[in-house]
């Protein structure tokens, strides 16, 4: 039973701790919306990691990844801001990391 119940604790997961949809404002060549979230993934080996997920999908399962360190991950996004050449991310130490528009257009 405790083998069962710390196998689920640990069971490999993924949350979304932030999410952002581009504003109407901004259009893409594409013409399509975009989604970008901060997820936060657990592994069966209790491993704790976070990667800014960035595309079409509102649903965030697939898009141009970008790996964050844990650290700034796991304060959060202090705010995000959608332009038509990428989105920049800002996090509450100060930090900032802009994706280029071209990474999560037309479906990557």
């Amino acid at each position: 039973m405790t083998v069962v119940f710390l196998t689920a604790l640990w069971w490999p997961r993924s949350e979304v701790t932030y999410r952002s949809s581009a504003p109407s404002s901004v259009t893409y060549e594409d013409a399509e919306p975009h989604y970008l979230g901060l997820v936060h993934e657990h592994s069966l080996s209790g491993q704790h990691s976070y990667e800014l997920v960035i595309g079409r999908d509102p649903g965030l399962s697939y898009g141009h990844r970008v790996g964050v360190d844990t650290d700034l991950g796991a304060d959060g996004v202090e705010s995000t801001t959608w332009t038509a050449s990428g989105v920049r991310v800002r996090f509450p130490t100060g930090h900032e990391v802009f994706v280029p528009a071209e990474f999560f257009l037309h479906g990557r």
